[in-house]
């Protein structure tokens, strides 16, 4: 501030007015001998640069790459891409599929409550059943059950991975991936549920685990599972991974419509019964969708009604600790008027401390917060063409530089 005081000063005293306002900082600008000015560029060192380019967000990386050769050279470096990618402020994005037979779509930036017009590699179908951990994302043909593939939707590089033993052949399979922050390498999980011949109560469920170092499938466990099957919905949390299985019929004497089972990756145990892990979840649901939120696995679901299970009446969201369910929140009655009303399944994806609800019908993106326990809507979501039958689905991942499959 005293150097931009005694500026104005000696502008007032040589022009014999006073110089205030925008017209007198532009004139003042105008008479400064540009053979004195100085760019900042060259003035600041490498690591005070680094720490100004980190406050961009991740879309404007790129084209600051463009600038210059030091600049492209500070971002691309992998000190850079590793401070920046774990940078606190950093927040998850929500991939929006805005069409039903085309895969693309809008990605939401909730630090700068920004749309993206966005393409991701590898997919085809927005059916496609979709895992993401750290910056990296799994695609997996739901039709075929084949066509495996990781990438970082950000830096657009893929791999195709070889499938898991008999994928195609399952009824129902379940998808998770977890990224090792430390090494990157990642482990991918794949559950495949298949109805036993003539006999619709009983289903074989198999967990099939790759690793990224050794490049290979290992099929961990295969266990008969009676009156339960396994269906889309998994994680990997803390090295353990986490299935929600669906009932077949009545079990146990009353209509449980949803359970949870587990296996814990470090073992790779197959002499373990997964039914010895049924956790069942906090109350009847209409649906249930599972995600990784800091290692703790988190569950949204659809809350049924008591002489109707398969009517929504609201939405809640629980965390598990040990194996009690804790309920977190539950979505205010203004947010699901006219959200999720009259659905009984919804999109919900989450990563970090943050939580994404849309329905199937609409591009309405309502988000919530965890550290807050705050319920907010995102800026509305750009999409030029609605169709009487489009659905509208997405899911969550983080945004990052470094990683790579």
């Amino acid at each position: 501030m005293d150097g931009e005081t005694s500026w104005v000063s000696h502008y007032s005293d040589n022009r014999g007015r006073e110089a205030t306002g925008v017209e007198s900082f532009s004139e003042l600008n105008d008479e400064i001998d540009k053979e004195h000015l100085v760019s900042i560029d060259v003035v600041l060192p490498d690591d005070l640069l680094e720490r100004i380019l980190a406050y961009l967000p991740v879309a404007s990386i790129f084209r600051v790459g463009s600038v210059c050769k030091r600049w492209n050279e500070l971002v691309n470096a992998r000190k850079f891409l590793w401070n920046f990618s774990n940078d606190l402020s950093q927040k998850p994005w929500y991939f929006m599929f805005t069409s039903s037979d085309d895969p693309g779509g809008y990605a939401y930036d909730p630090i700068l409550r920004k749309w993206y017009s966005f393409e991701l590699p590898c997919i085809k179908a927005p059916n496609w059943i979709i895992a993401s951990s750290c910056g990296l994302v799994c695609f997996m043909d739901n039709s075929s059950r084949s066509q495996l593939y990781v990438c970082n939707p950000i830096t657009k590089e893929w791999k195709r991975l070889e499938d898991p033993p008999g994928l195609k052949f399952s009824d129902y399979s379940a998808l998770a991936i977890s990224v090792d922050r430390a090494s990157r390498g990642y482990t991918i999980a794949v559950a495949k549920s298949k109805q036993v011949p003539n006999d619709f109560r009983q289903w074989d469920l198999s967990i099939h685990i790759y690793d990224s170092e050794s490049k290979s499938w290992v099929t961990s466990i295969t266990e008969v599972l009676t009156g339960w099957r396994g269906g889309d919905e998994s994680i990997i949390c803390d090295g353990v991974f986490y299935c929600l299985i669906y009932s077949t019929g009545v079990v146990g004497g009353s209509e449980n419509r949803h359970g949870l089972i587990m296996y814990d990756l470090s073992t790779r145990s197959s002499r373990v019964s997964l039914m010895q892990t049924y956790i069942p979840v906090p109350c009847s649901l209409t649906c249930g969708r599972l995600m990784n939120l800091k290692d703790k696995p988190v569950m949204v679901g659809g809350l049924g009604k008591q002489d109707r299970p398969d009517i929504i009446k609201g939405i809640g969201i629980w965390v598990l600790e040990t194996k009690e369910w804790r309920e977190v929140s539950r979505m205010p009655q203004k947010y699901f008027q006219g959200f999720g009303e009259f659905d009984d399944v919804f999109a919900s994806s989450g990563t970090d401390d943050l939580i994404y609800i849309q329905s199937y019908g609409a591009p309405a993106l309502l988000v919530f917060y965890m550290n807050r326990k705050q319920w907010k809507w995102s800026q509305k979501c750009p999409v030029t063409k609605r169709f009487p039958l489009q659905l509208f689905t997405g899911f969550s991942f983080e945004p990052r530089l470094e990683v790579s499959p």
